[in-house]
């Protein structure tokens, strides 16, 4: 019997298999939901909530956060209209972390309206477009689990409980500086109640529910991988994983001894496949990108709608295939300098203009469409930076799916689904 074939074998290959796949379903998808007394996978936290069903979110390595590229001077993936959005996070923070004693998260449920106050008194304005840009945030805080917005109510969401104990000095003296809102002694209906009204009835306290909510640490993940390196070589490796995985563009390789040193980069790839995730390159430069192994695992597994998935194909067929069939793209690009305008989408989409929006504000907050403008008018919509992180099977993939989906009926097609069909 090979070590393979051993029943233990087997079992740390599917436990190692399911956390792979948990990770991927983490990073597409946001917090993975667990059943009650269900353990979180390695490499996350469990969130875990009085009925004790929780939330599993991925923790990063030796406590370092993403906060780590700017000091590479490394580029993020752009947040849209990031200047209020980490405004109103920081008003929802104020409204809901009442309690500065305690930790931030999971703090008390507030009215959306108070954090509406809560902004205008920060920037001090009263506008309708700026209660705009505020719902508008809120909705982006929502997508991606930083807050929970519910039938009037806001919490904060799964990811305020990743912010280290080190910076909850700094955030409690940024709620302290905060200004409180005005607001009439008198209203119609009173917050606490608003609160009271959106929440379902609890049921009877269950000895499990004593606990509360609370974050429960998660299995380590790369001690294994990291602990025969000393401190210098530990943070290189940490470094070059986080900006891979965080980075709006593939990095230099000269910029960091992880991906320069092919012993190391052989252990940052062992990191990143824990995760479902592998490095490409594009000549000199890296970046993750999902395994393609996971593609057989979960095959067509994706959070986006059939809306979405129209909308990205309108704006590939229209930036990508075109301007390459005209040769203004060289062949493996797919990213383009000429962008899709909305009116273009109006005309070729039979979906209502508020599914259309959403469809759009969806895709860019995944990072799959970036909007171009061009003097007073929007120029349009254009592939994002995710488009760096597909591997090269993933490319080839792509470019059949837009081969079926720009000329169903063409040689090309045909040469396509025959290939598939023999597979």
């Amino acid at each position: 019997m090979s070590t393979t074939d051993k029943p233990g074998a087997a079992q740390t290959l599917a436990g190692a298999l399911e956390g792979r796949v948990a990770h991927a379903r983490a990073r597409s998808g946001g917090p993975l939901s667990l059943g009650a007394s269900v353990a979180a996978p390695a490499g996350m936290v469990r969130l875990t909530w009085p009925d004790s069903t929780g939330h599993a979110v991925p923790v990063w390595p030796d406590g370092v956060t993403p906060s780590l590229l700017d000091e590479y001077q490394v580029a993020a993936v752009p947040v849209e209209r990031a200047g209020e959005t980490r405004r109103v996070l920081a008003a929802v923070l104020k409204c809901c972390w009442t309690d500065l004693s305690v930790d931030p998260w999971p703090g008390d449920p507030a009215p959306v309206e108070l954090v509406l106050d809560t902004y205008r008194a920060l920037i001090g304005r009263t506008d309708d477009l700026m209660r705009n840009w505020a719902i508008g945030a809120l909705r982006r805080l929502h997508d991606s689990a930083w807050i929970v917005l519910d039938d009037g109510v806001v919490v904060l969401g799964p990811r305020c409980a990743l912010w280290p104990v080190e910076s909850h000095a700094q955030l409690q003296e940024l709620v302290r500086r905060l200004p409180e809102p005005e607001r009439p002694d008198l209203t119609v209906v009173r917050d606490a109640d608003i609160v009271a009204t959106a929440r379902p009835a609890e049921a009877a306290p269950s000895p499990e529910a004593e606990a509360g909510v609370r974050a429960e640490g998660g299995t380590a993940e790369f001690d294994d991988l990291l602990g025969g390196y000393d401190e210098r070589r530990r943070a290189e490796l940490v470094a070059a994983f986080m900006v891979v995985e965080h980075a709006a563009e593939p990095v230099q390789e000269v910029r960091f001894a992880a991906l320069r040193d092919p012993a190391l980069r052989r252990t940052l790839g062992e990191m990143l496949a824990r995760r479902g995730r592998t490095l490409i390159q594009h000549r000199d430069r890296w970046i993750s990108g999902y395994d393609d192994a996971l593609t057989t695992v979960e095959p067509g597994a994706t959070p986006l709608g059939v809306s979405e998935r129209a909308v990205l194909t309108l704006v590939l067929v229209h930036s990508v295939a075109i301007p390459r069939a005209e040769g203004l793209l060289p062949e493996d690009s797919w990213l383009s300098p000429h962008p899709t305008p909305a009116d273009e989408l109006r005309r070729h989409t039979q979906l209502p203009i508020g599914e259309l929006e959403a469809a759009l504000r969806t895709l860019r907050h995944a990072g799959l469409l970036s909007q171009v403008k061009a003097g007073e008018e929007a120029g349009g919509y254009v592939p994002g930076p995710q488009f760096h992180r597909l591997t090269p099977a993933a490319r080839r993939r792509l470019q059949e799916e837009l081969i079926l989906a720009a000329g169903p009926n063409t040689p090309l097609a045909v040469a396509v689904r025959a290939r598939r069909s023999a597979q």
